[in-house]
């Protein structure tokens, strides 16, 4: 006598198969919401390693060196933020001299006109949605926040006067412009002793991973 054999019958299969996408089809939004906020931890932590890097260089060379938020790492790279408000790239560079229009410069110790650049990074590293806003806030609270695109870094480690006098970053916001439901934005400080911080906006103090009061 043939034994019975188990398995799916097409009907059971079709039927799997339409709740396996109705499933799919709810958590899809949700899923590439995740990618997107990843997207903005992705640069936050890289834009927090690149300012530790300038710092950690300007330390050991005993000379002062620059973060700067740029256009694109190409030849004709420009500082990036242009307005207090409109989001820039999240593309940078550390170098010791000015990179404008020298992003993809090789380092050259005997060129006078190198910038130098000790390390940089591309917005296309896996996060071409996340943009990010540069601002010095005054402390205590007086003019209005303004654009900046450059920190710079003494021997100390404590944050030094930039050689365009431009105003020093000391608060970058990352954000992402394909998030449209729950977004999580994420807020570096960098503050005048050159110590700096990544934390939630959307959270306070003294919960550990909120921000402080910010002018």
């Amino acid at each position: 006598m043939r034994a019975p054999q188990n398995g799916f019958t097409l009907i059971e299969l079709m039927i799997s198969l339409a709740v396996l996408g109705v499933l799919i089809s709810l958590g899809a939004p949700g899923f590439v919401e995740w990618l997107q906020n990843q997207q903005i931890r992705g640069v936050a932590e890289a834009t927090l390693n690149g300012l530790q890097v300038a710092r950690g260089e300007a330390v050991r060379s005993n000379t002062p060196v620059r973060f700067q938020l740029v256009s694109d790492l190409t030849s004709a790279c420009v500082l990036a933020s242009d307005s207090v408000t409109a989001p820039v790239s999240v593309s940078w560079v550390v170098s010791l001299r000015d990179p404008t229009n020298k992003c993809d410069t090789k380092a050259d110790p005997a060129d006078p006109a190198n910038p130098q650049i000790v390390q940089s990074r591309t917005s296309a590293e896996g996060s071409p949605n996340a943009r990010a806003t540069s601002v010095f806030v005054p402390s205590p609270p007086g003019p209005p926040a303004q654009a900046a695109s450059t920190v710079t870094f003494a021997a100390l480690g404590n944050v030094v006067a930039n050689a365009d006098a431009t105003p020093s970053i000391n608060k970058i916001d990352v954000t992402n412009i394909n998030v449209t439901g729950a977004t999580r934005p994420l807020r570096i400080i960098v503050n005048p002793g050159g110590s700096m911080r990544m934390c939630d906006p959307a959270l306070a103090l003294p919960e550990p991973r909120g921000c402080p009061a910010f002018p």
